[in-house]
């Protein structure tokens, strides 16, 4: 019984944040040779996914009044807004020299901003764990969460392994400044239409 749950629990958390690790490495390539930028992912992927348990559990709880379920799809508002803000920072600053030491200034890889998009990523998560918390009752519950941020780990370290693997990592390189806005606003609107908001 406690086996299956686990492994109910692992097919679940793979299946609703699989898209992550491209996410996570993109972040990873961002913040290639800036110290601090493993923790700031570990850190930020947390305090997001910890956001989304808490959302799921307070609807699974009956409080409804705090995230009503048409909400939840605005939720892509926040990586659209964060992938226009760095396609246009990438825009901005297309003139400038190929300084190295100039393209990573500008790109330090915040908590919050991990935080913030992890938690909009998990916006459709909360939807799938809310069903799946009321019919496992609150001992499966809480010991899929247990599970999640156990994973969770796991999850920023693939992502970290993908991004640095010198093909991987040459490609994310070359091409990460054009890729992090496509898979933000990807993801957005994905999210927005997906959950059908603005009646999309």
């Amino acid at each position: 019984m406690i086996l299956a749950s686990i492994l109910q629990a692992i097919g679940l958390f793979v299946a609703t944040n699989i898209d992550d690790i491209i996410v996570l490495s993109l972040f990873f390539a961002r913040g290639a040779g800036q110290r601090g930028t493993t923790a700031r992912i570990f850190v930020g992927q947390y305090l997001g996914f910890v956001g989304i348990l808490g959302a799921a559990v307070l609807v699974t709880l009956g409080a409804d009044a705090f995230l009503p379920p048409e909400v939840i799809p605005y939720f892509g508002l926040i990586p659209l807004a964060l992938g226009l803000w760095a396609a246009w920072q990438t825009w901005r600053n297309d003139d400038n020299d190929d300084d190295d030491e100039a393209k990573v200034a500008g790109k330090n890889v915040g908590v919050w901003t991990v935080a913030a998009v992890t938690f909009a990523n998990g916006g459709d998560n909360i939807g799938v764990y809310v069903p799946v918390f009321l019919a496992v009752g609150p001992a499966a519950a809480m010991a899929y969460c247990i599970v999640f941020l156990v994973l969770v780990a796991i999850l920023v370290m693939l992502a970290k392994f993908v991004a640095t693997r010198r093909p991987v990592a040459e490609v994310l390189e070359r091409f990460e400044h054009i890729l992090f806005p496509i898979v933000l606003i990807g993801l957005g609107i994905v999210i927005l239409i997906s959950g059908g908001a603005f009646g999309l």
